[in-house]
């Protein structure tokens, strides 16, 4: 092992999405790791749950103690940035020409199109395009990212795949798998679970319901969460007479969420492309649960493989979501084998441990920094494009979706358009 690295992840506030990949950094970099808090956590997020009871050890609060973390973001050898508008906090970190890792989710999430106001191309130039010859590279929190900065021309061959790593949990999956379905008689299963606002699409699964129960099928939908649209998806499915399949369960902390996730047979993911990366999808996998979700979701692309380890609908075709959840209810075992492969996926591949072992042997790659003992043994062809899967897979090979790769692999600019992701 080399020098011992300090490195700081500078974002808005840390949660329960980022806890574990943070935790894993922590321990490989054997205490080389602090995550500076720019803000307080809103109140809402604090009533979803979102607020560790007790502050991890390796957060430091800017508010509370500016000069201090100011000093710490300065000095560290690698700085992480993602979750503020505040370029403030790494200015001084820029002009100096140290390294900095910015992590992102997609600029255009309402639409591409909205790249030609000349406002916003001047803000994106501040920001990112004229540091693409400086040592400032960016992780892609989802697969839509590289194309949206490939419009500003920003980041050219420096770009990586990323994402969210909430908490993977290690099952005997076939024993989960069998233990899955709604009641005693253990019927399809059904799971929704967002908050009830109008990009997550509450609406899409209560259409579901109707459409499966008018093809005569056997199945219970359980929507879990709370928000503006609550009144009025309730509503709809009374209209439809479906209080005999479909349940409200209003707000669920996260670990009951979980919880609903390892019963259920099906997860609809119906977000639309405002979504930029949808732990929710991890959660769902990795609780071998079979994934239908849309394609402009930002970890669709990069985590499912349509016909493997889930189901892919095209953006705005809710008849593509209703005959994949058709199918899922009627080939359970079909079903089935997708929530294996699904689970695969995160306890394999797309978790904290291995994102942060990929992410420090980047830092390698980039800065010749030695940060942590590592078991790639330096061979690797790119930066980061070693996946934990290399036991089933050769080095490098794709192994979520046709763009993505493990972390942090160099992230492709993916063509928004459905026939290119499946």
């Amino acid at each position: 092992m080399g020098k011992s690295c300090k490195i700081a992840f500078i974002s808005n506030y840390i949660n329960h999405h980022q806890i574990p990949f943070c935790n894993a950094m922590y321990q490989l970099l054997q205490g080389g790791f602090v995550f500076v808090q720019t803000e307080p956590m809103e109140e809402g997020r604090v009533r979803m749950g979102w607020h560790a009871a007790e502050r991890p050890a390796y957060v430091r609060c800017f508010y509370e103690e500016p000069a201090g973390c100011r000093q710490l973001i300065l000095d560290c050898d690698v700085a992480l940035f993602g979750g503020t508008d505040d370029e403030s906090y790494i200015q001084e970190r820029l002009e100096a020409g140290k390294t900095v890792i910015r992590i992102s989710e997609r600029l255009y999430k309402t639409g591409q199109w909205k790249a030609v106001s000349p406002r916003g191309l001047w803000k994106k130039y501040h920001d990112h395009t004229r540091h693409r010859k400086a040592p400032v590279y960016l992780l892609c929190a989802g697969a839509y990212v590289a194309s949206d900065f490939a419009i500003i021309r920003a980041y050219p061959g420096k770009m990586y795949c990323w994402g969210y790593f909430p908490e993977t949990k290690h099952y005997d999956v076939d024993m989960l798998l069998s233990e899955k379905g709604y009641g005693k008689t253990k019927i399809p299963y059904l799971l929704w679970a967002a908050r009830m606002i109008d990009w997550k699409h509450p609406e899409l699964s209560v259409e579901t319901a109707r459409f499966l129960k008018e093809k005569g099928l056997t199945f219970h939908l359980d929507i879990i969460g709370d928000g503006q649209l609550r009144s009025q998806t309730e509503d709809l499915a009374e209209k439809y007479g479906l209080g005999d399949c479909v349940s409200f369960l209003g707000y669920q902390p996260p670990e009951e969420v979980r919880r609903y996730m390892e019963q259920a047979d099906i997860f609809l993911f119906t977000s639309d492309r405002q979504e930029g990366w949808g732990a929710v999808a991890n959660e769902a996998m990795n609780s071998a649960c079979a994934l239908v979700a849309d394609h402009m979701i930002g970890a669709v692309p990069y985590l499912v493989r349509n016909g493997e380890n889930g189901l892919i609908y095209q953006d705005g075709r809710a008849d593509r979501l209703f005959a994949a959840a058709e199918r899922l209810v009627r080939d359970r075992a079909f079903g089935k084998e997708l929530g294996k492969a699904a689970y695969r996926t995160i306890a394999d591949v797309w978790n904290a441990e291995n994102a942060a072992e990929r992410l420090l042997e980047l830092i390698g790659h980039l800065t010749g920094l030695s940060c942590a003992e590592t078991d790639t043994g330096g061979n690797m062809d790119k930066p980061g494009q070693r996946s934990a899967e290399t036991v089933r897979k050769p080095e490098g090979q794709q192994i979520a979706g046709r763009a993505g790769y493990a972390p942090c692999a160099q992230a492709g600019a993916l063509s928004e358009r459905f026939q290119k992701q499946v």
